[in-house]
């Protein structure tokens, strides 16, 4: 097995879903390992060392949140959950568990590979020395003068637009629950305003985005959070 290769995971308990994720996966250039319980996924993590997990929620053994609780003590693996479960505090609680992504079952291939991509360019920057300079599409950032730009123009943000914008970019790709990015950007004692989450957010859009009705970059995750696409 070529160690050049970024290695997946796949804790799926019905076979076909994880034939067809093996394939596409491998199409892609990664190596690949099957799971169809979650003891011996978690198993196979500690023992094969995923660059990422692809995992689903209802699982035989052990539901599928105490597997990224469990691979959250000891791992920072990127975790992309694909699950039937679409309720939207299914998501909220699988995000805040530590998982990095959710789709919902059926989905779409090109879309989770394009998550895949996302997930481990991610753990590759963050495994390294943390930059102070970041660009997504056109905006480019730069933490040491706090200044921000798009296509080149720098934008004027407020203290807080400016906070919400340089933690979105930390995560770039990552779906954000309401409840982190209110405690990251107001603090632990604004966790459930997330009224005010969303008029900074617009506020942002405005400045941002070329239609703000229809985002490229500032993405809603209806119920859940925001994620910076990043791809």
């Amino acid at each position: 097995m070529s160690t050049n290769k970024p290695r997946v995971l796949i804790i799926e308990d019905e076979k076909p879903i994880r034939t067809f994720l093996r394939a596409s996966l491998e199409g892609e250039g990664h190596d690949v390992v099957e799971a169809e319980a979650g003891r011996e996924g978690v198993a196979q993590a500690a023992m094969w060392v995923p660059d990422l997990v692809i995992l689903d929620l209802g699982l035989p053994d052990i539901d599928g949140l105490q597997v990224i609780r469990e691979l959250r003590g000891w791992s920072h693996v990127p975790i992309v959950i694909l699950s039937a479960r679409e309720r939207e505090g299914d998501k909220v609680a699988a995000l805040d568990a530590g998982a990095d992504d959710y789709l919902t079952k059926p989905f779409g291939i090109r879309e989770l590979l394009a998550r895949v991509r996302v997930a481990l360019r991610h753990a590759a920057q963050t495994g390294k020395e943390r930059s102070t300079q970041y660009r997504v599409g056109e905006i480019q950032m730069d933490l040491d003068a706090r200044r921000v730009f798009l296509a080149g123009k720098e934008l004027h943000l407020t203290p807080i637009e400016y906070k919400l914008l340089a933690t979105l970019i930390h995560h770039a790709g990552k779906v954000l629950t309401h409840r982190f990015l209110l405690k990251e950007v107001w603090g632990p004692g604004r966790i459930d305003d997330v009224h005010y989450l969303r008029v900074f957010m617009a506020g942002l859009r405005r400045k941002i985005e070329a239609d703000p009705s229809h985002p490229r970059y500032l993405l809603t995750e209806q119920g859940v959070g925001y994620r910076l696409a990043d791809e």
